[in-house]
């Protein structure tokens, strides 16, 4: 019987989740997918800090729902991506958009947290629409291939930039959505938490090297022990509590559907838009599931799940939820079909039960995880045809600008209004596809519309 059922078990998930096609194991995407949530897992407590306390003093969702909230919200959109779209993908509520979120509220009279759940509900549908009518999906397989690779490359110094950042590396001050606002090149190596950052940093590097299995998972698990016994993180007061889901279905979907905030939606749209268009080229990449002339395979199904995921954040009130870059943590440590995400998600629903025990996992423990990963993800730099400065120049604007801005949008913006601005003064317009056109004057007019606020 145990040997009966042992070989059934494999089979099963190689049909589901077709393991051997990708070269990978059962207990590879188990320990990637428990390594992607280590590495998200801060969205569980750092989400509901910035929902629940507007910086204006208004009105917020309950600090411990809003824990339950994210989990939920974060939970089914990722089981989703893992059984209908195959990808190693896992999606939360992003960071920036909940700032956007409740700084709306602090400085808009008469707009509620329920009123701008509705917003985020909104754009989501929005979304949906030009998924379905593969307005998306066209877009994203206009984008040239270097640009593509460009994108992954800032995202990746994004990434290291955020690992440094919580490693005390780099001195900063808080940005929008939470991100660092780099104010100092040096950090303070005098603060203990830096130190054992950096030890997590060296282990990490020294475990990957050595070609250790669960690497970036061993790294945070040291590292966050030995933050414990120094007494340099709080280990949680307990392991269990039940989740408190008095804020679903709380959003105001009328209240969003006022004149007034239909910049807000517009601008919500094309933040969630590129975001995750950058962030899906950069893990199917590193996957090893882009192809070569830069098309993902089910991307439908992968825009599809992110666009419900903008609607069932709303929902839930946890803001908007989207694509996660951290998902290229569980893709470094080997991670190639939808069993990752299946896993992620499995481990959200479990934390809306032990939300005391993952918020206490520190920054400092993920810094390794996260640097690292950007290191990995340097490697389609190699891929960019630096021979042509028509599609050079602008990839090299977009890797800058994006971890100097610290907005993945803001990099694929600029690199688009570059490669049009570069192709139609130099006589070669038609070359630009219609598309990029199109965006590159939708940015071009989005940046100008932030500079008379």
């Amino acid at each position: 019987m145990n040997g009966t059922s042992a070989s059934k078990t494999p089979n099963w998930f190689d049909r589901t989740f077709h393991l051997a096609e990708n070269g990978t194991t059962v207990r590879t995407e188990v320990v990637a997918g428990v390594t992607t949530f280590m590495t998200m897992a801060y969205i569980i407590a750092v989400n509901p800090a910035v929902l629940s306390r507007p910086p204006g003093g208004g009105d917020g969702p309950a600090l411990h729902a809003t824990v339950a909230a994210t989990c939920l919200a974060a939970a089914l959109p990722t089981l989703l991506m893992g059984f209908w779209a195959n990808y190693p993908i896992a999606l939360a509520s992003g960071m920036g958009l909940n700032a956007a979120l409740v700084a709306t509220i602090s400085v808009s009279a008469g707009i509620t947290w329920q009123t701008m759940m509705g917003v985020v509900f909104v754009e989501g549908c929005i979304i949906a629409v030009l998924v379905l009518t593969r307005t998306r999906e066209w877009v994203m397989n206009c984008i040239p291939m270097d640009l593509k690779r460009a994108f992954a490359v800032g995202i990746g110094l994004l990434i290291a930039i955020l690992g440094l950042h919580n490693a005390h590396w780099i001195g900063s001050t808080p940005g929008p959505g939470g991100l660092p606002l780099i104010t100092t090149p040096i950090g303070n190596f005098r603060l203990p938490s830096a130190l054992i950052a950096t030890f997590g940093i060296g282990l990490t590097c020294v475990l990957l090297v050595r070609r250790v299995r669960g690497a970036l998972l061993l790294g945070i698990a040291c590292t966050t022990a030995l933050a414990f016994v120094t007494r340099q993180a709080a280990p949680p007061d307990g392991v269990f509590a039940l989740p408190d889901l008095s804020t679903f279905g709380r959003l105001d979907i009328a209240g969003a559907l006022q004149p007034a905030l239909v910049t807000v939606i517009f601008s919500f749209l094309l933040t969630d838009f590129f975001d995750t268009m950058g962030s899906v080229v950069a893990i199917t990449g590193q996957s090893g599931h882009l192809r070569p002339d830069g098309t993902v395979p089910r991307l439908k199904r992968v825009l599809l799940v992110d666009s419900f995921g903008a609607i069932w954040g709303g929902m839930c009130s946890a803001s908007s939820v989207t694509t996660y870059i951290e998902s290229a943590s569980g893709v470094a440590e080997g991670g190639r079909t939808g069993l990752t995400s299946v896993v992620v998600a499995v481990l959200f629903i479990l934390a809306m039960f032990t939300a005391p025990l993952i918020a206490s996992v520190p920054p400092e423990a993920t810094a390794a995880a996260l640097v690292v990963v950007g290191f990995l993800m340097m490697k389609s730099i190699r891929e960019i045809d630096f021979g042509d400065l028509y599609g050079a120049l602008p990839a090299f604007l977009a890797i800058l600008v994006i971890p100097l801005t610290m907005s993945i949008a803001r990099g694929i913006g600029t690199g688009l209004i570059a490669y049009a601005a570069i192709h139609g003064l130099t006589g070669r317009a038609r070359t630009v596809p219609p598309a990029v056109w199109v965006l590159a004057v939708m940015f071009a007019a989005s940046f100008a519309m932030e500079g008379l606020k």
